[in-house]
């Protein structure tokens, strides 16, 4: 709206109406653009990430123990030896020394590490390397937990990305092995809440795949074993376990992660119209990606969705059902919610899942769980009173019934 006084009625009523006006055509396109990457960076956000390329377990005992050693010792750095052993814990490669006429001369020098911030925790660092890395100064930072689309988020972010990708006669590096390096760099962080910084450089990068070959490590006495120092908590793997059906079959339950949306999509593509209804009290003929994502990317310090399923790879096996709860911000209250494939049903199962949301939202000092069912949901109505829900009238909502269960006393 071009002018000034000439425009300020007219400002005016927009303002009124609850339109926005702007000074200059610039800050118009500028607010847009912010718009846009709004737009943009919410849809980023329920992308689905890649499952990891395989199933690793850290060694977690010889990591845990050489830590113990050094702080027994009154050491707060590691020797070389002990950090290079730390990372091969980890399936981070090492060697001690690289010989002058290796190849692995003409590869990229990269660093990775981790940064202690005062207000956010355990900062996860990439950039580029070498011994120019101060005067280079192109980094990047992030906050772990990471998946392989979060690493390669942050690998982008840097200016040395564009060489990564290959030029000229230059191949590309195997940009896949460098993100992993930064996730399984992020589990490091996790499972060894002692180590206060950490710095791989250089960390060499080629079509090959990464190497590092210098790292220093220090480690600090005064933490705790849980993961309240992280800004976002990451995967609760104590929460998994082996359950069986009464029929003696051997089921996973376990938190949901972010790679089971497409597990969770056929999952609710094989429930009856019935058991769409009872669950989401509306019925659904699909589960799209933006639904999907939403129930598969939780937030665990806020919420929690435990899958039954198998053992396997997050992603590429099936989903039986789901039990979830989700809580207010004082957790006085959490509702809960659940559905289990008719196939599933009438082996025990329905049972181990609410045992097991129960448990869970006690051990979080939830005051009260609730959840609502549909008056003709009888066999759910009759697995809350099993599992000690006591059932409420009937809701403002016609038809739909508030079941719940006091966990602490008072509320």
């Amino acid at each position: 709206w071009v002018g000034d006084a000439s425009a300020a009625l007219g400002r005016t009523r927009f303002r009124t109406a609850g339109v926005p006006t702007y000074d200059a055509p610039e800050q118009a396109v500028r607010a847009f653009m912010q718009m846009v990457d709004y737009r943009r960076n919410q849809a980023a956000l329920l992308e689905t990430p890649p499952s990891l390329p395989d199933d690793f377990t850290p060694d977690l005992a010889s990591a845990r123990a050489i830590v113990a050693t050094a702080l027994a010792a009154g050491r707060a750095w590691l020797s070389a030896g002990e950090a290079r052993t730390i990372l091969a814990n980890f399936g981070i490669p090492t060697v001690a020394a690289v010989p002058a006429t290796s190849p692995a001369q003409a590869a990229h020098e990269l660093i990775v590490g981790v940064l202690d911030d005062h207000e956010f925790g355990p900062v996860i660092l990439f950039g580029a390397g070498g011994a120019a890395v101060d005067v280079l100064n192109d980094r990047a930072l992030t906050l772990p937990p990471l998946n392989l689309k979060l690493a390669r988020e942050v690998i982008d972010r840097t200016r040395v990305a564009k060489l990564l990708a290959g030029y000229g006669q230059v191949p590309a590096v195997d940009i896949d092995a460098v993100a992993l390096t930064l996730v399984r760099l992020s589990q490091l962080v996790i499972d060894l809440p002692q180590v206060a910084e950490l710095n791989i450089n250089p960390l060499l990068a080629d079509a090959a795949g990464v190497i590092a070959l210098n790292a220093r490590i220090r480690v600090r006495g005064d933490v705790g074993a849980d993961s309240s120092r992280l800004a976002i908590r990451p995967y609760p793997q104590d929460l998994e376990e082996m359950i069986t059906n009464d029929e003696g079959r051997l089921f996973l339950l376990r938190p949901i992660r972010p790679e089971d949306e497409t597990a969770l999509r056929a999952a609710f593509a094989r429930l009856t119209p019935e058991e769409v209804r009872f669950r989401f009290f509306v019925p659904m003929k699909l589960m799209d990606h933006v639904m999907a994502a939403r129930f598969s990317q939780i937030d665990y310090d806020r919420q929690m969705a435990l899958v039954l399923t198998v053992a396997g790879v997050a992603g590429e096996t099936e989903i039986f059902g789901v039990v979830r709860s989700i809580e207010d911000p004082d957790r006085e209250r959490a509702e809960f919610a659940i559905v289990v494939e008719q196939r599933m049903s009438g082996h025990g199962l329905g049972q181990h899942l609410m045992h097991r949301i129960i448990d869970y939202a006690r051990g979080r000092g939830v005051g009260e769980l609730y959840g609502e069912v549909l008056a003709d949901n009888y066999r759910m109505l009759a697995l809350c009173r099993e599992c000690g829900f006591s059932a409420g009238k009937e809701l403002h909502e016609p038809g739909v019934v508030r079941v719940s269960m006091r966990l602490r006393p008072g509320v």
